[in-house]
């Protein structure tokens, strides 16, 4: 009881409530402190690899050619990443390389150039001229029910109050 009403308090002061717990209700650590002869008795020195005594021995570092020797679609020759080339190899490797990354490059900005264009023959103009035409559609019918006068009398109005048409003498 005192315990809850202390940490109560404490969550309500803002300070940390572990620090007036009694020691026998604080929880228990997980640290545990050993002596220097406890620690040199359990130490082992790692097993080390023995392909390459500089690194320590993997988990389930064996031959994998060995272990699959029997199944025939296991390759050991001219597996892609053991092959070893030569410089000319090399170099005609980097070479189509730099073709197809061209390639890919000139493909990824012809296709952002033509997400990006809004007039002409693309997409995105046609959305919008077919957006644009639906609510002036509905503009002018709303127009026709309230005023009574059908789409193309409209049209003949603003093109009159534009000065497109002169006037009626």
């Amino acid at each position: 009881m005192q315990s809850k009403l202390t940490l109560l308090l404490t969550a309500l002061a803002g300070v940390p409530a572990i620090a007036f717990i009694a020691p026998a209700a604080r929880p228990l650590t997980s640290k545990l402190v050993l002596s220097a002869a406890d620690t040199e008795a359990e130490i082992e020195e790692p097993k080390m690899n023995p392909d390459n005594p500089a690194l320590p021995e993997l988990k389930g570092d064996y031959d994998w050619d060995a272990a699959h020797a029997a199944d025939p679609d296991w390759i050991t020759e001219n597996v892609p990443g053991k092959i070893v080339l030569n410089e000319v190899e090399l170099a005609a490797q980097v070479t189509e390389l730099s073709k197809l990354e061209e390639m890919w490059r000139k493909e990824r900005l012809n296709e952002e150039y033509e997400e990006a264009r809004i007039i002409g023959w693309v997409g995105q103009a046609e959305t919008y001229n077919g957006r644009f035409a639906m609510f002036f559609l509905a503009v002018g019918l709303l127009t026709e029910y309230w005023t009574g006068i059908d789409i193309p009398g409209q049209i003949e109005e603003m093109a009159r109050v534009g000065g497109f048409i002169g006037p009626d003498y």
